[in-house]
Order: C-alpha cells, then structure tokens, then sequence
C-alpha cells in the first residue's frame, strides 16, 4: 500500500465497521474513487502500530466533506461519537461540510437519540461522565438536523441508484469553491458571527463587507472562514487573492474567467473590464472575496457598482487601510480585527508550539514570555511559535532575547507594507508617537504637529485607518509594541547606528549622550 498525503482526500467517511464496511460504505468508497474523489477511510491508510486517533482527527480537519454513515449501531462506537464532535467543530470554525447518510435508521432516530440511539447512549454512561454525553447527544441532534441522504426512508429503491445519486451529489457539492484555512485556529466563532451578520447569510439583498486591521491580524483567515460558510449557497465563487501585487486587468480578467468559464480577449484596459463586468456579472449571483486591497482604485475597477452583480451576491473585501471602505453606497458594513487578549494568545501559540492548547510544564514561563513579545498579533504568533518549537530551554532564552529587541523578520515585511505607503507628514508623525507620544493625550500633540505643517487632522485618520494608530475614547494615542519597535528602528538604521546622526532620539540615557556630543549644527531634534 503506498502512503498517501492528507491532502489528497476530500471526504472522509465516519462509519461502525461491522455494519456498513464491506456494504454500503465499499460501496461508495469504490464508486467515490473511480468518479476521481478522493476518500478517506481508516483501513486505507493506517498501518500496524500507527496511532489512530491523531491521523483520523487530521484527516477530518483537511477534507472538505465529511460523511457520518449512520446505521443501527453507529452509537454504540465511542470512536465514531468522537469523530462525529470533530466534524461538528471543524464545520463550526472551518466552514466544512457534513452531509450524513442515514442508513437503515430513521433521520428521527438520531437526532432524538430513539429507539437503539438511545440505549446505546445509556449504555456509555458506564464508561463516560456527563459532560461528554451531553456532547455526544448535542452534535447528535445537530447533524441529524442536516441535509443528507435517507436510505432507510426509501426501503425499496436499489443501492446502485441511491450510490450513483450520493456520488454526483457530493461532485456538485466539491465543485463550490474551498479555501484552505490554517488547523490551528483560536477565537474565531464571534468574529464569523459578527461579519456573517453583517453580510446577512439568509439576506436574499446583495452584500458587500469590508474587514480591516494591521497586516498579520487574521484578516484573510477569517475573510475565508466566512466564505466557506457562504459558499454552498452559491454556484459561481471566486477569490482575488494579493490584489496589491497584481494589474488591474490581470484581476478583471480573473474574475470573468472564473464566473464565465470563458476568457474575454478584448479587456486590454481597466475601462473595457469594468465594461464588461458590468454587462456580463450581473445576471450572476456571486460569492467574492478580495484580499489585501490597499487602494479605492482596485474596488472602482472591481466592483464599483452592487448592480454589477445578480441579486443576493456577497462580496468580502480584506484591506489594512479602513478608508477604502468609506463608501456608504457601496459597503454595507466594515468590521475591524483587534490584538487577541492574553488567554486566546497563550492558547494560539501552545497549538502550533506544542500541538496541544496549553505549554509543556517546564515551558510554562518562556511561553509566557513569548506570547508577551507578541503583543497580540497572530502572525507573530504562528512565526515565533514555529521558529521555537522543538528546541531546547536554552534555545528559547536566547531567541526570546533577541526578539524582545526586535520583532521577527516575518512580521517586520508584514507591517512595513503599511507603513511604505506613508507620505512625509504622515510619517513624521508615526514616527512621533513611537518615539515619544504613545499614551499621551492627543490634543496636547496637536498644536505642535500644526505650527510642524503636518497636516495633523488628515494625517491622523490615515495612520488610523492603515490601523498604524489608535485613539482611545479618552483621547489618549496608542500604538502597537512591534509598530513602535519598527519605526524606532528605522531610524536607527538610517542615521548608520550613529546616535548623533538621529533625526529622533527617544530615552534620557540618549539624550544625555547626544548634548554631550553636540555641535552647533547639530540637526538632532530632541523632545
């Protein structure tokens, strides 16, 4: 048998093997594979010794599908209960798909837990405490609440029909577009709440939605979290990924192809895409995603009128500059995504280095050191998290060192994209807070930025836009640790490391230092 990658399944069955294993799960397991989908199912790809629980929950995280065939005894398997939670949670947080099967039960059975359902659940009392019975029972009724399909309904229809119909439903059901999403995921469910809200899941209205935040808060995990949720609703899908990096009609090109099925030769600029947009889309109920936009120009040539598209389209827009959004014709609703609190972020961090949702003992402090260097930020997060994982103590100490000084070279590129797109007044005046003016009052700053002709009204709502600063309710300006690190550094490293060199300097020890040094041209500014 030659090992296969996880990713090579699309649907994993959960199913007792006693019942159904040489029956109707063979069944659709042969005729799944010769119509080219991929399946997973445990003696497939286990091997003798290999631990079983790890390798199935993996396997459900990363189909698209998963399948619970429900037959007389599937409850009384505490192994197919578990599966059946795991598929529940990945639904939940990964938008997946669970179509059951419902074998020789009734749908009725198993979301009532009657009849069998319910003598196998009193008979895991023995073994198991009440709260994971009450879990079992919970996701129970909840798939059993799914479309699926119902064999035992239809007693005398052949399983050559009923097999054929569930493989060209489950070929419709992959060809809705799915995004992958990270495994290790942490405090997501309110967020998918809250935008799937505001782009009204069941809203038959077109929606557009915007979601912002600095670079490296989650915002395209998220943004496609929504849209596997969104996507079984919709036949004509597509996801503008980097729209920053790519030409307008590159993207416009894209967007027709993948919802025409057809390419247009005739766009070769962005008036005659947005032209053909405009006429082609809008009889088309679209589900789209564009991530990472960073200028007003990519939605006008994108979708700059709703019209464009058929009724009860969803459009998600991702960006790190808010004021794209800033169209209350177009953009129904805008949501931003802030630091995770401390809990949420010990949490990410364990999961990726430690693979489990706590750190190991003898990790605890250095844990908590490195999700404080963070600073809430996922990306940095995942990067350091990574960059430490099976390494030694000693390891830590001296990685942890390093970047308590300066934040990991993965995040820096990730923040600094927003901060290139600075002009001079803007600039000048991130670079003030940093080195001076975090947790100080606004309007005492204000006065000095105006007599500087720093424009400081305008340049304020541009570096809170681009979520480079932030204003408290009590007026009070606030900046994130890795932003501050970032901008001091970069005036570090333009005056050559040379103190006396500094444009800005930032502590009383370097100040001291520069009067010392000091001649009369000097152009240091010093507060």
């Amino acid at each position: 048998m030659e090992e296969s990658s996880q990713s090579d399944y699309e649907v994993f069955f959960s199913f007792r093997g006693p019942d159904t294993r040489t029956d109707i799960a063979d069944y659709l397991y042969f005729s799944m594979s010769d119509a080219g989908i991929g399946v997973f199912r445990d003696d497939e790809v286990l091997r003798p010794g290999e631990e079983i629980s790890g390798q199935l929950l993996q396997a459900i995280e990363q189909s698209k599908i998963s399948i619970p065939i429900f037959s007389k005894g599937y409850a009384d398997s505490a192994w197919c209960l578990r599966e059946l939670v795991k598929m529940v949670e990945s639904k939940k947080t990964r938008g997946q798909k669970i179509m059951p099967l419902f074998y020789d039960v009734a749908p009725s059975e198993v979301k009532y837990q009657k009849d069998h359902y319910s003598s196998a659940i009193v008979s895991h009392r023995k073994r198991f405490n009440d709260e994971t019975i009450n879990n079992w029972k919970a996701v129970l009724k909840e798939v059993g609440e799914l479309m699926g399909w119902d064999h035992h309904g239809k007693p005398n229809r052949g399983k050559g029909e009923f097999v054929k119909e569930v493989v060209n439903d489950v070929l419709i059901e992959l060809k809705t577009a799915y995004l992958e999403v990270p495994n290790c995921l942490v405090d997501v469910d309110r967020h998918v709440d809250e935008i799937m809200r505001l782009i009204g899941a069941h809203n038959p209205e077109t929606k557009i939605v915007g979601i912002h935040g600095i670079g490296g808060m989650g915002k395209t995990t998220l943004a496609k979290i929504v849209y596997n949720q969104l996507s079984k609703d919709f036949s004509d899908c597509c996801f503008l990924s980097n729209i920053q990096e790519i030409e307008i009609t590159c993207l416009q090109n894209q967007l027709i192809l993948t919802i025409l099925r057809r390419q247009y030769s005739n766009i070769h600029n962005i008036t005659e895409g947005k032209k053909v947009l405009g006429q082609r889309l809008r009889n088309k109920k679209v589900l789209l995603l564009l991530d990472d936009t960073d200028k007003a120009s990519q939605l006008d040539a994108l979708v700059q009128k709703r019209e464009w598209f058929g009724k009860g389209s969803k459009i998600i827009i991702t960006t790190r500059d808010r004021g794209i959004l800033n169209m209350p014709s177009l953009v129904d609703g805008t949501y931003e995504l802030s630091d995770m609190d401390y809990n949420h972020s010990l949490q990410l961090f364990s999961k990726h280095a430690f693979k489990r949702d706590y750190p190991l003992e003898q990790y605890i402090f250095h844990s908590e050191r490195a999700v404080k260097v963070c600073g809430g930020l996922p990306l940095a997060l995942e990067a350091i998290s990574s960059l430490l994982s099976r390494k030694s103590i000693e390891e830590w100490d001296a990685t942890l060192k390093g970047l308590e000084e300066f934040p990991h070279e993965v995040v820096q590129r990730e923040l600094m994209t927003s901060i290139d797109a600075l002009n001079e007044n803007q600039r000048k005046i991130y670079l003030d807070v940093a080195c001076f003016f975090i947790g100080y009052d606004k309007r005492i700053v204000m006065h000095m930025w105006e007599s500087c002709k720093f424009v400081p009204e305008q340049s304020l709502g541009i570096l809170q836009q681009r979520s480079l600063i932030k204003i408290r309710d009590d007026n009070q300006l606030w900046m994130h640790d890795w932003l501050r690190d970032i901008g001091r550094n970069s005036i570090q490293q333009g005056s050559g490391m040379k103190l006396e060199k500094q444009p800005w300097v930032w502590t009383h020890e370097q100040a001291l230092d520069v009067l010392e040094k000091m001649q009369v041209n000097c152009t240091t500014s010093i507060l």
